[in-house]
């Protein structure tokens, strides 16, 4: 595997992060406890590996320029533009939705998970659609 390859390795992180996401959230709904447990942290992890993954490529490659596209350009940034704010800011809401749980403070945990949730998961889908817009359908 190279830099070159990351990308890719990222898009799938983030897909097998969704789904783990959407599982364990279903797991929780249906009073899964435990397994709901698994699946948030398998998806801690995966996220871990995935910001890690993409640190080391914008390390050594330059960020990739959107062509000029007329209206879809439009749409990259408008998806693009709040799937980076929001990714930067559910960092320290992930944390602290862990935190929470660790420490078996549940109604602090359920309170910050309904926020941290829907931005996580809108994070990690987005996340796919930049790439295929970036490097598959409008490269």
């Amino acid at each position: 595997m190279t830099v070159q390859d990351l990308p890719s390795l990222n898009a799938f992180l983030n897909t097998i992060a969704g789904v783990l996401l959407l599982i364990g959230y279903i797991a929780i709904k249906q009073g899964k406890r435990e397994l709901h447990k698994k699946l948030m942290f398998s998806a801690l992890v995966v996220s871990a590996a995935f910001l890690t993954s993409y640190l080391i490529y914008h390390y050594h490659v330059p960020s990739k320029k959107f062509p000029d596209l007329g209206w879809i350009k439009t749409v990259y940034f408008l998806i693009l533009f709040p799937h980076i704010i929001l990714a930067a800011v559910m960092v320290p809401m992930i944390l602290k939705t862990f935190w929470h749980a660790f420490r078996e403070e549940w109604e602090s945990h359920k309170k910050i998970a309904k926020i941290t949730f829907p931005i996580w998961m809108y994070v990690s889908v987005t996340g796919v659609i930049v790439y295929f817009m970036l490097y598959h359908w409008f490269a």
